[in-house]
């Protein structure tokens, strides 16, 4: 990617602050979700994979973090989760990559919603190591990347992302630029009022009702995700030659069906298959138009 932007001063960056302070390592409000065996696998993450936090919305998935590529790791300058004053967070590249790429969604978000005659409010990213509060609750790196509509901010654990990465085989830096984008997504849909709505909706709904809307919810987030890189591209040129493959191979790679192996059904679905998710990404990739991200119509 080429990203030569001016980096997003909404990061936030608590790493190394003393995991929950204060928190207590309690639950997340909403009672969260549970956890059960599939076929006799233990659903090794409790929370949405790169989704809104699982407090509003619901949603699961399973994943085991194993050690990050050394080509490029999103952790990199940061250490066994040093105090903020041992190192110069500016110095961060992963710290770095990230502003640069939350930077690239404000511009594009900003513009967007100028278009539709409404005000964009920019999210906060959080950046974390272990532990960390959210609006939400209890936030770990375990949750993976989420989105907390109640404090409208990102969280995410740089390092834990890489291992997901590693997992999932979804490397690359326009890979990684796409969770950030997907997760910026569901802020988009918050400040439309999706959230709210699919909320209301889940909550007189049945449980496969329940999945259903969620996995509208997700592949909405993919197309806007895709929308974004469409629009960056046409004004700052940022995609490089194999980034849009490294795109849809990661948004392939969170599909309900590769996340489980094929372990669950569809109607148990939360997030959509890997087909689904790509299609709906390279919609909203080669449209550039949110008009084409209708996830709900029909």
């Amino acid at each position: 990617m080429r990203l030569d932007g001016p980096e997003s001063q909404n990061v936030e960056d608590r790493r190394g602050g003393g995991g929950f302070g204060g928190f207590g390592g309690g639950g997340r409000r909403g009672g969260g979700i549970a956890v059960g065996g599939i076929g006799g696998v233990v659903l090794l993450v409790v929370a949405l994979l790169f989704g809104v936090d699982p407090s509003v919305l619901l949603g699961g998935g399973e994943m085991e973090p194993r050690p990050a590529p050394q080509e490029r790791r999103f952790d990199q300058g940061q250490g066994q989760a040093r105090a903020p004053q041992q190192a110069d967070r500016s110095e961060d590249a992963g710290r770095r990559f990230i502003a640069q790429v939350l930077g690239e969604t404000e511009q594009v978000w900003n513009q967007q919603f100028r278009q539709l005659g409404r005000q964009y409010e920019e999210p906060v990213l959080v950046l974390f190591s272990g532990a960390t509060q959210s609006g939400c609750g209890a936030a770990q790196a375990q949750t993976g990347p989420f989105y907390c509509p109640n404090d409208q901010r990102v969280y995410i654990d740089l390092e834990f992302m890489a291992r997901l990465q590693q997992q999932l085989g979804a490397t690359g830096d326009f890979a990684a630029a796409y969770i950030v984008a997907h997760e910026v997504g569901h802020h988009v849909q918050n400040l439309l009022g999706v959230l709210p709505r699919v909320q209301q909706l889940q909550a007189r709904a049945s449980a496969a009702e329940r999945n259903q809307l969620q996995v509208r919810v997700e592949l909405q987030a993919d197309c806007l995700a895709g929308m974004w890189a469409n629009q960056a591209q046409r004004a700052r040129n940022i995609l490089e030659q194999g980034d849009i493959e490294e795109g849809l191979n990661a948004a392939a790679a969170v599909g309900d069906d590769r996340v489980t192996g094929g372990r669950i059904r569809p109607e148990s679905f939360t997030h959509g298959s890997a087909q689904q998710r790509t299609r709906w990404f390279r919609r909203g990739l080669e449209s550039g138009d949110i008009r084409q991200c209708d996830t709900f119509e029909g």
